[in-house]
């Protein structure tokens, strides 16, 4: 596979002597350098706003119930809970975005380990699935048969025919708000960040695994707290002791979890899927750290409800993360696919934008460094923390990108300009791209551990021939 800095690199070559070139090279080589402390902050953030959101939220159902007013004056505040977190739900997702790229941290284990256990656990997912999801989408972006973005967009029937008119993208929205649809896109996204479920390029067809090492999972994430709610209710509303039925929950959890982990732990290697990407931890690892993640959330919720006198701990939990990740989580998701990749093309320069936004928009919408998509997916070997700097640089050494990469203003519904225009005018048929030579980006596999180069350098040819 070839360099990135080599990729870009051609574009602005030609004219350049060779100290410019060395330079050139250096700064790149400093862009793409990471370490293993810096992100600890930017995680340590996302979730300060998540509990720190919690925390005021259900304080002000206290406040509520202490001047004995109706239940209904706790709403405004659930809605911008439900806002907050699910934009925050999008920023773990891009923790797993980080992750994904290797670039979170340096060591390869501590970058898998604190992705998945920040970030994709959380939000019932993990850092490898959404890689072979994710890749494919930058090694072919926006081509309709190969890039798992596009053809999952149209089966959860929330992408849109672009280019659309400023009308159609308001109807557009507006449609997204309906929790059907909604579900279905976080439906489909989970479908297509499993392994052998779609046409993806890095999918191993002859090791399709068992799909019962999936079911049996997602079993458990369903069934153990239905259970244990039901028994935790029923305590709590006198039907039984509350310690005996808080014992049973426990109960369940500890025998659910103990039978799945030697399950896990004897199945034979070929009952997990496999890929032409090497996991950086086995798949066998992974699914019982992700059941470990499960077991303590669920164990933490159900000895909370008792140790605190009652306190609706599941309740919450279904309040104040079940609920976003199924509403406000996918809204933004899909909104960010959209402006990210909508009415682009698959052209190296011209298949994504950079967005200038105010913070409240960077952080729902473009989380981790998508706001510069552009750059990112010229070079997505960079940290999102230095593409602000990558995009500088590519605007004063890349006479192709300073030319053609569009710079996006803010949002409004208000017609910008050709030279400014909204992310609302980029949509629309003013700036639609046609005619740019089919992208595919090999320098996107730079860090992962590739086991069947054949096969996806043949992928690469038959995208570029359908092209």
């Amino acid at each position: 596979m070839g360099s990135q800095s080599t990729a870009v690199q051609n574009g602005i070559d030609a004219d350049v002597d060779m100290d410019t070139k060395r330079d050139y090279r250096a700064v790149i080589r400093s862009l793409k350098e990471r370490d293993n402390y810096t992100n600890f902050a930017y995680i340590a953030q996302v979730w300060a706003i998540i509990i720190g959101t919690i925390v005021l939220t259900v304080w002000s159902f206290s406040v509520v119930a202490w001047e004995g007013l109706g239940w209904w004056w706790n709403i405004p505040m659930v809605v911008v809970a439900v806002f907050v977190i699910g934009a925050s739900q999008h920023q773990l997702g891009g923790i797993v975005h980080e992750g994904t790229h290797f670039i979170l941290f340096e060591n390869r284990k501590l970058n898998e380990l604190a992705s998945d256990w920040f970030g994709a656990f959380p939000i019932y997912t993990s850092t490898y699935a959404f890689r072979l999801h994710h890749l494919a989408h930058h090694q072919f972006v926006n081509d309709p048969e190969r890039d798992p973005n596009f053809s999952q967009a149209k089966d959860s029937g929330h992408w849109l025919d672009f280019p659309v008119a400023h009308i159609d993208l308001v109807w557009g929205i507006i449609r997204q708000l309906n929790p059907v649809l909604l579900v279905s896109y976080i439906a489909a996204r989970a479908r297509y960040s499993a392994l052998g479920v779609d046409t993806n390029p890095y999918a191993d067809p002859k090791s399709p695994g068992s799909p019962w090492a999936i079911r049996w999972g997602v079993l458990y994430a369903v069934m153990v707290p239905f259970a244990v709610i039901a028994l935790s209710s029923a305590g709590e509303l006198g039907y039984a002791d509350s310690a005996s039925m808080t014992a049973w929950a426990m109960g369940i959890i500890v025998v659910a979890t103990a039978v799945l982990v030697v399950y896990y732990a004897v199945i034979p290697d070929d009952a997990f899927a496999k890929s032409r990407l090497d996991p950086i931890i086995s798949h066998r690892a992974t699914a019982i750290s992700r059941l470990s993640f499960m077991a303590i959330l669920y164990s933490g919720l159900t000895l909370g409800e008792y140790y605190s006198g009652g306190m609706p701990m599941w309740g919450y939990f279904g309040l104040f993360w079940i609920l976003p990740l199924f509403s406000t989580f996918p809204l933004f998701m899909i909104l960010r696919e959209w402006v990210q990749h909508g009415n682009a093309d698959r052209g190296r320069y011209t298949n994504s934008r950079i967005f200038l936004v105010n913070p409240f928009v960077r952080y729902a919408v473009f989380p981790f460094g998508m706001d510069y998509h552009l750059p990112h997916h010229l070079m997505a070997a960079v940290p999102h923390y230095k593409l602000k700097g990558l995009h500088e640089l590519l605007l004063e050494k890349d006479a192709q990108y300073s030319s053609r990469a569009q710079v996006v203003e803010g949002w409004s519904l208000h017609k910008g300009t050709q030279d400014n225009p909204t992310i609302v005018d980029v949509l629309g048929p003013d700036f639609a791209p046609s005619g740019n030579t089919a992208y595919v980006d090999d320098a996107t596999l730079e860090y992962a551990s590739v086991n069947d180069k054949d096969a996806i350098a043949a992928q690469k040819q038959e995208s570029l021939n359908n092209h």
